[in-house]
């Protein structure tokens, strides 16, 4: 095996680049998922080290000399950080000449020829799903033969191999547990609404649902849900508890709809009952009450919840395949069985204006989820939303990010400026936070556990610094952390 490294480049302050993030930006409190994309392919290379530079705060210098020695080095990109991390890849480049150097993530995986002519510094991309790729690449096989792999050859000449068939054996994918314990600090994680220390880890890849914003079922995982089976999710359970124990005080399941198949997640949640784990997941507002109630009785904790709008019409555009009176019922539900609810927006999405943004302010308040995250609409490239937005003229520019992390919108409607829809942001969070019915149970949360008292107080501090900087954003004032 070559000396491979598998590599989150550092970035600016806060930004949660890792593979496992839902969108690559600075949120509204620090927060980091774990780089689970990476660390599957880490599992499979003996020998291998992964290296996630933001969450553990590793500056560039230190990254670069730790990289060096190392003959190959497999970095993961965004459509966000593309330019810094092309950046880093030719600092690299100059200081070890030998290194080959390449790229994985959704955004080469859509534009592999692009990305090799727009960065001279590295040696290949990995298109699709490119777990195997960079395994038989660390195997040292000739670069021609390799599946799903596109490259610069010796005479600077761009080739592209034939694709690489998605991964259907999930039984046979080993466990990132072991790999996360190596390389990660896992304190370093966090998200304001899992518990701390949290583990995230996915089960199975690809969403049968046809969101038109999804980035990963649209880039590299598909539309079939490819997963391990319930006894293999226990086996990784139990190592998971046998290496970290008490360490752990929640696991989430990331993959993109986990409780879609309600025989399997029943199933594998009698393993965590039996392994007595606190987890919580992603989920569609549309499990009914009994399944919600077997999950409540098996550990569940808390549901990751898009709900996107509170305008149905912008739901049915985006086949988000929920009705508005669904979510209310899924909420009631919810509610009933003590579950928690981590509810996501979408603001700037087809159709939106400023009565619409409004349903979704009075929707979010209505159906009141424990605690909200509110995006802009991110046409990412390989997305229906980023063909639609190119075919109807409703970009505004290309950066997702400004230069301090915060999302931006690059969209804009008739009748609606991206500026309107950005101040949409804030005006969700602060009407939604600033109420009694979302104040008073994180009070009694913080009351009930010194811990988390701590904790909440901090990331007060964040979020009204949070909103202060966008609001700078918004205005075209300098941002002033």
């Amino acid at each position: 095996m070559k000396r491979t490294l598998f590599l989150q480049p550092p970035s600016f302050e806060g930004f949660d680049g890792g593979a496992g993030a839902r969108y690559q930006a600075r949120r509204e409190i620090r927060s980091y998922w774990y780089p689970t994309w990476l660390a599957q392919p880490a599992a499979m290379v003996s020998g291998s080290r992964l290296v996630d530079a933001p969450p553990h705060d590793l500056g560039v210098d230190e990254v670069l000399s730790l990289a060096a020695g190392h003959e190959l080095v497999i970095l993961h990109t965004s459509t966000p950080s593309l330019p810094n991390d092309a950046r880093f890849a030719a600092a690299l480049k100059q200081r070890s000449p030998q290194t080959k150097i390449g790229m994985v993530g959704a955004h080469v995986a859509v534009l592999p020829d692009r990305t090799l002519q727009d960065v001279p510094s590295i040696d290949f991309v990995c298109r699709s799903e490119f777990d195997h790729t960079c395994r038989e690449l660390a195997e040292s096989r000739p670069w021609e033969g390799i599946s799903g792999l596109s490259w610069r050859d010796e005479e600077g000449g761009i080739r592209h191999n034939r694709e690489r068939e998605l991964i259907h054996d999930w039984d046979a994918m080993p466990s990132v547990m072991p790999v996360y314990e190596r390389d990660l600090d896992i304190r370093r994680y966090a998200i304001g609404y899992l518990l701390h220390p949290y583990v995230s880890l996915y089960t199975g890849r690809g969403c049968p649902a046809k969101c038109s914003f999804c980035l990963w079922p649209q880039t590299i995982g598909g539309h079939v849900y490819r997963s391990k089976t319930p006894a293999a999710v226990g086996r990784e359970m139990a190592e998971a508890k046998a290496i970290f124990g008490d360490r752990v005080a929640e696991y989430m399941f990331d993959d993109d709809t986990f409780s879609i198949d309600r025989e399997r997640v029943i199933a594998i949640s009698e393993h965590l009952h039996r392994l007595k784990l606190v987890w919580s997941c992603n989920a569609r507002a549309t499990l009914d009450f009994d399944t919600l109630r077997v999950l409540r009785n098996h550990g569940l904790r808390l549901l990751l919840v898009g709900f996107e709008s509170g305008n149905q019409s912008i739901l049915n555009g985006i086949r988000k395949g929920l009705s508005l009176d669904t979510a209310r019922r899924f909420m009631t539900d919810c509610r009933r069985l003590g579950i928690k609810v981590h509810g996501t927006f979408i603001l700037g999405l087809p159709g939106e204006s400023e009565a619409t943004i409004e349903e979704t302010v009075r929707f979010a308040c209505e159906i009141n989820p424990h605690t909200i995250q509110v995006s802009i609409a991110a046409p990412y490239p390989g997305t229906e939303l980023f063909r639609q937005a190119e075919a109807n003229g409703w970009f505004r520019e290309r950066a997702l990010v400004a230069d301090s992390g915060i999302q931006l919108s690059t969209l804009e409607y008739p009748g609606l400026p991206s500026a309107r829809i950005e101040q949409g942001v804030e005006k969700l969070y602060r009407r939604f936070y600033f109420r009694s019915r979302a104040i008073f149970p994180i009070v009694r949360e913080m009351l009930g556990d010194p811990q988390m008292l701590r904790r909440r107080l901090g990331e007060g501090r964040e979020f009204f610094r949070y909103l202060r900087e966008r609001r700078q954003q918004a205005s075209g004032a300098p941002v002033v952390p």
